[in-house]
């Protein structure tokens, strides 16, 4: 089974509803994923966006495989999800903003073999340095979004 991540707010390759971005209520939008490889101890998830030079919208790591989904407006709840620190400066998601055109968001979905000790809120190049020897396999869903659009 191939390890894969979608959302119920948008397709691969699709528009970004407005309810998730600056524009909107900026939620975070809800994913699931299937087929994690074996031997799967952990996920983390950064959403970044490549027409901004990786300009890096959400953080999130220590996500249980098992649980298989996260549900809309997860980001910033308490007791939630274990997050990290967003481009903004923000911990939690912050949503697509493109100062012109259409912009592409991708949703990289790691698969670790173990659960990396993070503290505070890690950036996304902290996850991927502790995930850097330990990832066994990566899903992404792609969206994209045009302010006024």
């Amino acid at each position: 089974m191939r390890f894969t991540l979608t959302s119920t707010a948008f397709s691969e390759g699709g528009s970004i509803p407005r309810i998730h971005t600056c524009d909107g209520d900026d939620v975070s939008p809800p994913l699931a994923w299937s087929g994690a490889p074996d031997g799967t101890a952990s996920l983390a998830l950064i959403v970044d966006d490549p027409d901004a030079g990786g300009f890096v919208h959400w953080v999130a790591h220590a996500i249980d495989p098992v649980a298989g989904s996260l549900p809309e407006g997860v980001s910033g709840v308490a007791g939630g999800l274990a997050e990290g620190r967003n481009g903004f400066g923000d911990v939690g998601y912050g949503g697509p903003c493109p100062p012109s055109g259409t912009h592409r968001y991708a949703f990289r979905l790691l698969a670790l073999d173990v659960a990396p000790t993070l503290t505070d809120a890690p950036t996304a190049d902290a996850v991927r340095a502790a995930a850097a020897s330990h990832t066994v396999g990566e899903a992404t869903l792609t969206g994209t979004y045009r302010r006024g659009g």
